[in-house]
């Protein structure tokens, strides 16, 4: 660090070499990862086991995995008893008839 700060260095976003030679060689090729793996999957005369090892592959960046959710569920009155709860409920219906 020069004068206790960090200088300027490689703009945010930039690609490092190997990431630049790589793309352009996708480039040259014409054909991009995921295309040469969905290629490879609808190919009937590649060997199942590769197709299917394509498929896999290639899943993730064609359908989104399905996340999990917890859900809480607040029940006030789940625990009351019949006798309590009669009561009321009664005091409801009367506040909403307006007496």
């Amino acid at each position: 660090m020069a004068r206790g700060f960090k200088t300027r260095g490689r703009r945010k976003g930039s690609l490092n070499k190997v990431t630049a030679e790589l793309r352009s060689a996708v480039t040259k090729s014409g054909e991009a990862p995921l295309e040469y793996m969905l290629r490879v999957m609808h190919d009937e005369s590649e060997p199942t086991a590769r197709r299917d090892d394509m498929a896999k592959a290639a899943a993730p960046y064609i359908h989104p995995r399905l996340a999990s959710k917890e859900l809480t569920i607040h029940q006030p009155l789940a625990g009351l008893r019949h006798l309590w709860l009669a009561p009321l409920v009664a005091s409801l219906s009367l506040a909403k008839l307006g007496t």
